[in-house]
């Protein structure tokens, strides 16, 4: 059989690679791309490398087998939602005695900015929650809030690459996902190992380096589903292609990817490439079973708020992010578009409707795996970068908001050995820094993968000449406080 050797790149092997027998573009673009180094397993030399998302025994017993992130772009008020503080609230107009690093000095003020809203204990733990967060109130005993994060940076981009990629403001590293797929591969062999639920009104700040798999190769990269329907394009092949042609298609070029394989020794990128057009085609069938959520009763759409136009999209996301995970998905992201948390301006406006259109389904997914025996085994989170400065920014007035802050803010964590009804932490009197127990990105890194059976210190990759790991050897503690074991 004759190739023509002009036009289609040249080779047998790179016509039938580009063609792809009608996988479809999704797997192609997400799964099928140019791969680089690849990962060696933690003490391992270089050579011996890791070129697929095969299940992997964790170092020690884990707590969870997967994570869902709920990533809140823009900086939560935490002091406005789970961090209440009566004294910035007494002392609301004054000017504020401490030192600032303020980001926008010309709308900067030192007036102390007391919270429009109420805060009252829930659950039979007590811990206060904003009345803006109704729906996180009713499961506070099932998760644990730390009101003592610290970046110890203001700005957005530079706290995102922090929390993600272990070293602030540096690009170019895997995710705490890419980390967790690398180090543990995939429950579902039929599914990626990381998956990312994209917002419909377009990327987060920061872009696609909130998932990308940085110096390891594109195998470990979250594969990002469409905000909408279809959330995978072209997933099914041409009619006239499907079934027996299709398999005899993809076992056809297996055998001449095999054998090019034989002839060039050491090639393990091609392994990878291999494994790549298998996940494609098992997909066809998984991903599309996985992603229908009309199979799901009315009462848990009800549920997730799909019945409410404010809290349908973002509970959609967070429904199918409990079905893949329910089918072996080991890292699942959900993102807003932008950075809706950034409230700077017209804060009392800006901050219930991103509240409205989040609290519900994010409550929803916790009480959802709980109700299904899922909870101990997959963690939750919930959170952001940074939080904001307990002055206003702007005057005092209507339409003021609130400046950055990575000196002290809150996130929430839920199931796979988290101590359940918690608070953790505490930051000033008025919500400034972060002034008992400080967590750190790495700390939280550390201890995310610690639950997932993983000594962060232990996971290594090689890369550059060195053994690279996600905190890059900053200090990181495992914050045993928090946990139940």
């Amino acid at each position: 059989m004759n190739f023509p050797t002009n036009g289609l790149n040249g080779t047998r092997r790179q016509f039938l690679a580009t063609n792809a027998f009608g996988i479809g573009s999704f797997a192609l673009a997400s799964l099928l791309r140019d791969q680089g180094l690849l990962a060696a397993p933690p003490g391992k030399p270089a050579e011996h490398q890791i070129n697929d998302l095969k299940r992997r025994a964790p170092q020690a017993a884990p707590r969870a087998t997967a994570m869902i992130s709920m990533f809140m772009h823009g900086g939560p008020a935490h002091m406005d939602l789970l961090d209440p503080k009566p004294e910035l609230s007494k002392h609301h107009g004054q000017d504020y005695n401490g030192e600032v690093v303020f980001s926008f000095v010309n709308r900067a003020s030192k007036k102390l900015f007391g919270s429009p809203w109420k805060f009252s204990a829930h659950g039979q733990c007590g811990t206060e929650v904003s009345e803006l967060l109704p729906h996180t109130a009713d499961i506070v005993d099932d998760i644990c809030v730390v009101r003592s994060m610290h970046t110890g940076h203001n700005g957005h981009e530079v706290s995102i690459r922090y929390f993600h990629g272990g070293i602030p403001a540096v690009t170019g590293r895997p995710t705490l996902g890419s980390w967790i797929a690398y180090g543990l591969g995939s429950e579902n062999q039929n599914l990626p190992a990381y998956l990312v639920l994209a917002d419909p009104g377009g990327h987060p700040v920061d872009g696609t380096l909130n998932w990308s798999s940085g110096f390891m190769p594109p195998l470990f990269q979250g594969t990002v589903l469409r905000a909408e329907e279809p959330r995978i394009f072209n997933l099914d092949p041409p009619p006239r292609l499907r079934g027996p042609l299709q398999r005899q298609n993809l076992d056809f070029l297996a055998r001449l990817n095999q054998r090019h394989l034989e002839q060039h020794p050491g090639e393990s990128d091609l392994e990878a490439r291999i494994a790549s057009y298998e996940l494609a085609a098992a997909m066809q069938t998984e991903a599309k079973e996985a992603l229908d959520i009309s199979q799901e009763p009315e009462h848990i759409h009800k549920l997730y708020g799909l019945d409410q136009p404010h809290s349908r999209e973002y509970g959609t996301r967070c429904l199918i992010a409990r079905r893949l995970v329910e089918r072996g998905v080991r890292f699942v992201q959900l993102f807003l578009d932008g950075q809706p948390w950034d409230n700077h301006t017209d804060i009392r406006k800006g901050l219930p409707a991103v509240c409205k259109r989040t609290d519900q389904p994010a409550a929803a997914l916790v009480k959802d795996l709980k109700q299904r025996g899922m909870l101990d085994s997959t963690i939750v989170h919930w959170g952001g970068e940074i939080g904001r400065l307990p002055v206003s920014e702007g005057e005092l007035s209507e339409g003021n908001g609130r400046d950055h802050n990575g000196q002290g803010f809150s996130i929430w964590l839920a199931g796979g050995g988290f101590k359940p009804g918690m608070a953790y932490g505490e930051t000033d009197e008025v919500g400034h820094r972060a002034s008992v127990n400080v967590v750190t990105p790495n700390d939280f890194q550390a201890t995310i993968l610690r639950q997932l059976g993983i000594d962060h210190s232990k996971l290594l990759y090689q890369f550059n000449g060195r053994e690279q790991q996600i905190t890059d050897g900053r200090s990181a503690r495992v914050v045993s406080d928090i946990l139940t074991s």
